[in-house]
């Protein structure tokens, strides 16, 4: 089951990384005002995203990339933040999904922590 879980990671990861590029505006829009070159850190983001994602997929670099995932997540949790901001200052009505994306990026670092050979 644990291998599952790894393959259906990866598999999120290399989606979620293509959208950066595929959609980028998506990602843009949730990019926190005081951070520079907004554009170039949405592609590297994605960038990051694929390759962290192929790392997994051999036990050589699995650790690696597991690790790198779990940093790449902390490091796009500002992002998160502010989509959550914007979506209250805006009265959107998808405000409890910003805020569900909050706790479950707790739960995607966990996920990761599992491959990480600890």
């Amino acid at each position: 089951m644990k291998d599952i879980g790894l393959y259906i990671m990866a598999i999120l990861y290399v989606f979620t990384g293509t959208l950066h590029f595929l959609r980028p505006k998506a990602f843009l829009q949730i990019m926190p005002p005081y951070l520079p070159w907004h554009s170039q850190l949405v592609f590297l983001s994605g960038l990051c995203e694929v390759g962290f994602a192929l790392l997994l997929l051999f036990p050589a670099t699995r650790s690696t990339g597991a690790w790198l995932i779990i940093l790449l997540l902390i490091a796009v949790f500002p992002a998160n933040i502010q989509m959550a901001i914007d979506f209250y200052q805006k009265h959107n009505p998808y405000l409890w999904l910003a805020l569900l994306r909050l706790p479950l990026q707790f739960a995607l670092i966990w996920w990761a922590w599992r491959y990480t050979g600890k």
